[in-house]
Order: C-alpha cells, then structure tokens, then sequence
C-alpha cells in the first residue's frame, strides 16, 4: 500500500513526495512566528517574574531559616552559660552545706563538752560533799567507839565531852596522816 500512495503521488505533482508543499511551509512559519511572539512577549516575563518571586522567597526563607539558626545558637549558648551558673551555685550552696554541717557539729561538740564538764564537775561537787557527810558521820561513829574502847581500856567512863572530843581529833588525825604517807609512796606491792 505504500507502493500504491508513492506511486500516486509521483504521478500528481512530480516531486518528492516527503517534502511538504510550500503553502505548508509558509503557513507553518507564520503559526510558529505568531507562538514565538506570543511566547516571548507574555509567557516569557511571567516566567521570569514567578521565577523571580520564587528566588526572593527562597533567599528570604534562607535569611529567616539563617536568623533563627542564630537565634538558636544564642539560646543554646543563654542555656550553657545557665546551666554552668546553675552548677556554679549548686556548688557553692554544696560546699555552704558542708561548712555550715561542720559548723553544727563542732558547735554540738563543744555543747556536748561543755556539758559533759558540767555534769563532771557536778557529780565531783556531789561526791565530795557526800565523801564530807560520810567522813563526818564516821568520825562521829568512829569518835564513839574511840570512846567506848578507851573507857573499856582504861575502866573509866569518860563522860567529858572536851577530853572526849581531843582523842576523837588526836586519832583521825593521825589515821588521815597514816593514810596521807600510804598515798605518797604509792600502792604497797608496785
């Protein structure tokens, strides 16, 4: 069938039939040159002009995007020199605590000290006043049976009071003296 139409055609107009007739080409150049007016003129400078505002909101989102990384950055350098302040403090009050804890305590201590000295002092006081009550009430005893043993010795009663009294002292005091030289030379067997 293709044979039949080369055929045909090479009868019609003699030529070549796959080049187009020149009306076709004219016609042709003519729709062409109006498309590339057209095209040119109006598409073209819209074209540019999205283009043109797609630029500008790509560098302006691009300067915001710069922006907030910077600002970014200046919070997260805010929030650093915070948290060392933070930690700055939270030392200071740390190493405060402990000062003030080891103030506590030596207070304390010294309270305790002082307290103990007290309690030691008054239980000193105390003893020596009851080492005088029982050395009164044993010289008083021990002044009786002086007594009774010396009137028993030497069968006289001996009634005096003032004569009574001399042997009573004379004999403490020589035991408190006897006691006195055995403290002085110290513990027998050492």
């Amino acid at each position: 069938m293709l044979q039949a139409l080369v055929t045909v055609a090479a009868e019609e107009g003699g030529g070549n039939p796959l080049l187009p007739a020149i009306y076709d080409i004219t016609w042709s150049l003519v729709c062409f040159a109006i498309i590339a007016v057209v095209v040119w003129r109006v598409a073209l400078p819209r074209i540019g002009a999205v283009l043109d505002q797609r630029s500008a909101a790509i560098e302006g989102n691009i300067a915001k995007a710069d922006e907030a990384q910077r600002q970014a950055e200046a919070a997260l350098e805010q929030y650093t020199a915070q948290l060392a302040e933070a930690r700055r403090e939270a030392g200071e009050i740390r190493e405060n605590a402990t000062q003030d804890g080891r103030k506590i305590v030596a207070e304390a201590r010294e309270n305790a000290a002082a307290d103990a000295a007290r309690i030691t002092a008054a239980a000193h006081s105390q003893i020596e006043a009851e080492r005088q009550t029982a050395l009164v009430q044993l010289r008083s005893e021990v002044g009786t049976l002086a007594v009774d043993l010396a009137g028993n010795v030497i069968g006289e009663t001996l009634s005096d009071d003032a004569r009574a009294n001399a042997v009573v002292d004379r004999f403490l005091a020589d035991l408190e003296a006897s006691e006195t030289a055995r403290r002085a030379h110290g513990p027998v067997g050492n």
